[in-house]
């Protein structure tokens, strides 16, 4: 199951003094999310680069608000992994990918492949490094027209999206995407393949928990498996949580 801090609708002062003060909601029982036009490569550049500038302008916020208000040990519920709040210190923001998703309805009729379904959301993560070390991820969206850190958390994951861009991203990490399937809570990296244009997944922890991969689907985080394999799978989990929410 997706389990991370994400969302808080406010304004732009409200909603840093909530950032601030570690406001965060849970992803754990919900399962959808609002779609955007995919965006041509132009726009998706200056999405990254107001989004990225945005998500170093509020970090900094953030960390200075935890030096000046905390010190010592890790607060209870803190949404980055570290063990000093004095660590931030030296924390970074490393490096953003788009976030894109499947409509359910396109699952279940299945009538392309995986990566033909997948549409941008509009939503940028960012890695959060210390020491070269991914600690949680920043999340980034529009909000009333201006770009802003709406959550920061899930450390489990952006160590994991990490690892597996390191092992299949070429330099500009132009060859994956970072894909969540809402309804059948579940996340993948699309990887392509420079040498013959086939693509291939990385299902990360959650789809295979969510997907009841079997051993020799999915052995670790880096093992690749072909999209036909996995349209079984998130068709039955998407079918189980729709169902349960009617």
């Amino acid at each position: 199951m997706i389990q991370e801090n994400i969302r808080i609708k406010a304004s732009r002062h409200s909603l840093a003094s909530a950032l601030a003060l570690g406001i965060t909601l849970s992803l754990a029982t919900s399962y959808s999310v609002a779609q955007s036009s995919s965006p041509s490569s132009a726009n998706s550049k200056e999405q990254l680069r107001l989004a990225s500038s945005a998500a170093e302008h509020d970090f900094k916020a953030f960390v200075e608000h935890h030096l000046q208000s905390k010190s010592g040990t890790q607060p209870a519920g803190f949404p980055l992994d570290v063990t000093d709040i004095q660590n931030l210190k030296t924390a970074k923001i490393a490096y953003g990918f788009q976030v894109y998703t499947i409509d359910p309805k396109d699952i279940l009729s299945a009538r392309s492949d995986m990566r033909s379904m997948a549409k941008a959301t509009g939503i940028w993560r960012f890695v959060i490094n210390l020491e070269g070390k991914p600690i949680g991820l920043a999340t980034v969206e529009q909000v009333n027209g201006k770009w802003e850190t709406v959550a920061y958390g899930g450390a489990i994951l952006a160590q994991e999206v990490d690892a597996s861009i390191h092992a299949y991203g070429n330099t500009d990490r132009s060859n994956v995407r970072f894909i969540r399937i809402y309804q059948a809570q579940s996340d993948f990296l699309e990887v392509s393949s420079a040498q013959d244009a086939k693509t291939m997944f990385a299902p990360l922890l959650s789809a295979r928990q969510s997907l009841l991969l079997r051993q020799g689907d999915a052995k670790s985080e880096s093992a690749l498996v072909d999209g036909n394999e996995l349209l079984g799978p998130l068709q039955a989990a998407v079918k189980k949580n729709m169902d349960a929410n009617n």
